[in-house]
Parts: structure tokens; C-alpha cells; sequence
């Protein structure tokens, strides 16, 4: 390497990830603060599995999609870290190189299909163009091309259905368009976010169907964005816990769900409805209110709603906890002492989930 020649940048050792986050943060100048909606987010996902990421509204999930899509290059946004896909890192990319990438290597579902969508044309010329400006071929096999996705994700009559609107669409029927437009050029990562949101139950069940299906046919990597731990049971081998812009705690779904090891992931688990058995008490709220990202709590972000605060000696509300390994791969961040964490869930939490 030539002398005053900048060093290149090399992938981290992620065991074959196919998408590597390292030390994501996401900031926003705003008039009433800097809101830090992601500050040190860290995970690698490898091809073919299923990353869930959960958390309440405001916890930085969306804004963690969005930034790996690189759709914050805005000039209140500034984004630091690194986000590797398939061993090439974007967030120091060129905006048209992430542009190129967009779309056919990873793709994103939005939360609303209708507002993603643009009202004034049609759900299959949106595919098309979707699908054309990642190939070059004709007009007409793009349309065959639309024509067999709409298929492909159950849309009935899809050669007829190619030339409504949006709003001729039912709800359902916009986010299998969505997911239509997202696969049409085969990405090797795919990110839903919130993708049942506003549907019904059975709608719900055949939208996530259709994203198992899916995967397993084109083996990609997907990102599941929720705040319905119900959504990441059916479908995530691994999950991270979002709060306040922070992983509070990583790793595989069972672990996760029944081995949790964070007060805030003891309180999602108990807030969530069960089928699978009896059940006598309420559900159990988590107390308390996110917290604001332009004044995050000092110390862990989640002490001020915590039960078990005052069982730490004060380092809940000055130390920011790191995360750390608390047996195979699982990780959280919480200042409990094992011993207390292990008897608390044994003793408190499991017996009333």
C-alpha cells in the first residue's frame, strides 16, 4: 500500500455473517435535542436464518432497519459504526453504490403498504419498475415478472390484479403486493417491519406463512421488526431486545423465551397473551413509560421502570451496563448478580407466565 493511502476497511470475523452491525448509532440534531435512537448496536446474521428484533414504539427498531438500508442520509442524521453485507461495508459506501444494492441485494417490507406504495400507479407498475431498474430487459418480461410474484404470493388473479391501485387493494392483499415488489429481484437480505401490523389474526398467520415459505425457497437472511413477541415465536431463530436505542439482550429464541435474563424481557414476556395454558391472573404491564432518547436515563436506561433497581447497589442508575455472554451465545445487559436473576425468574416471573 502506497504511503498517505487510506487503509482498507476489513470485514469483522462473524462466522460467515452475511450482514454484520457493528457500533451502529444513529443520531438526530433536532430543535429540542440530539435524540439518540440507536447508540451502540452490534449483531451478525447469517444466510437463511431469522433475526427478530422487539422492543416498545421509540426503542429504535425501525430506525435500526432503516439505517441498514441507508435511508438516513439526511443532514440532521449522523451515523457512525459499521454495517457489513456479504463483506462489503455501507455506511461509508456512495450513496449510488447503497442505491444500487437497495432493492436487489436487500429489501425491505414497510410497516404500511399503503403510504410505501404511491397512490397514482398501479400495484404491478410498480413492480415492474422496481424490477427494472436492477435488470435490463423489456417492458414485457418485466410484467410476466410481476405477474408471476403476485402469483407466487398468493394473490388471486394476479394477470387482472396487475393493474389496480393500491386502494383497490385490501389490507392483506397490499402487504403480499409489498412483499411481491420487495422479492422481485431475489435479495439475499430481507427486512420486515412490523409487516401484520392493522391485519387480522388469520391474515396475520398467512402473511408470516408466506415469509417462511419464502425464505426457505430464495435462502435469505431476514430481519423480523416487532413489537409482537407472538410474530417472533413463529418465525426467529434468534432474537435482540431493543430499549432506549440499546440491546439490552441477544440471542437464540429459546434461550430468549424461556431462559430470559433482563428485567425488561421478563416484562415483554409477561404483557404477552398464551394459548399454550391456563391462565388465572391479568396480564402483567410493564410499568412505567419508554424512556425519552434526548434525556435517556443515566446508568441502565430501563432503572427507572426496573423492580430489581434498588438489588444492584446504585450501579442501575450511574454504570451503563455492558453486554455480556451469560452462557452460549446468550447475552444481556443488566447489572443483577446471576444468582439474583436466576431466583427471581425461577421464583417470581416463570411460575406467573
Amino acid at each position: 500500500m502506497a504511503v498517505g493511502e487510506p487503509a482498507l476497511a476489513v470485514p469483522p470475523d462473524a462466522d460467515g455473517a452475511f450482514l454484520s452491525v457493528r457500533d451502529l448509532r444513529i443520531h438526530f440534531n433536532t430543535d429540542d435535542g440530539l435524540v439518540k435512537s440507536v447508540d451502540g448496536l452490534s449483531f451478525d446474521l447469517r444466510r437463511g436464518r431469522t433475526l427478530g428484533i422487539v422492543g416498545e414504539s421509540g426503542s429504535g427498531k425501525s430506525v435500526t432497519s432503516l439505517g441498514i438500508m441507508g435511508l438516513h442520509r439526511t443532514a440532521n442524521a449522523t451515523i457512525s459504526g459499521e454495517v457489513w453485507l456479504d463483506g462489503e461495508e455501507l455506511i461509508g459506501a456512495e450513496q449510488e453504490r447503497v442505491r444500487r444494492l437497495r432493492g436487489s441485494k436487500m429489501a425491505m417490507i414497510f410497516q404500511d403498504p399503503l403510504s410505501a406504495m404511491h397512490p397514482y400507479y398501479t400495484v404491478g407498475a410498480q413492480i415492474v419498475e422496481a424490477y427494472r431498474v436492477h435488470h435490463a430487459v423489456s417492458k414485457k418480461a418485466a410484467r410476466a415478472r410481476a405477474v408471476e410474484m403476485l402469483d407466487r404470493v398468493g394473490i388471486p388473479e394476479p394477470a387482472k390484479r396487475f393493474a389496480d391501485y393500491p386502494h383497490q387493494f385490501s389490507g392483506g392483499m397490499r402487504q403480499r403486493a409489498m412483499i411481491a415488489m420487495a422479492l422481485s429481484n431475489n435479495p439475499e437480505l430481507l427486512i420486515a417491519d412490523e409487516p401484520t401490523t392493522a391485519l387480522d389474526v388469520t391474515v396475520q398467520a398467512q402473511i408470516l406463512d408466506l415469509i417462511r415459505d419464502l425464505q426457505k425457497e430464495f435462502g435469505s437472511a431476514v430481519i423480523m421488526i416487532t413489537h409482537d413477541l407472538g410474530v417472533v415465536a413463529e418465525l426467529a431463530d434468534d432474537l435482540l431486545v431493543m430499549y432506549g436505542g440499546r440491546c439490552v439482550e441477544r440471542g437464540s429464541a429459546e434461550k430468549v423465551f424461556y431462559e430470559p435474563q433482563h428485567p425488561y424481557t421478563w416484562g415483554l414476556l409477561g404483557s404477552m397473551p398464551r394459548i399454550d395454558r391456563e391462565r388465572t391472573d391479568r396480564l402483567i404491564p410493564v410499568k412505567g413509560s419508554p424512556p425519552s432518547l434526548i434525556n435517556v436515563p443515566s446508568g441502565c436506561a430501563f432503572h427507572p421502570r426496573c423492580p430489581y433497581a434498588e438489588l444492584t447497589d446504585g450501579a442501575s442508575s450511574t454504570v451503563v451496563p455492558e453486554l455480556r455472554d451469560v452462557g452460549a451465545g446468550h447475552l444481556a445487559a443488566c447489572h443483577l448478580r446471576t444468582a439474583d436473576r436466576e431466583r427471581i425468574w425461577t421464583e417470581e416471573i416463570a411460575p406467573k407466565l
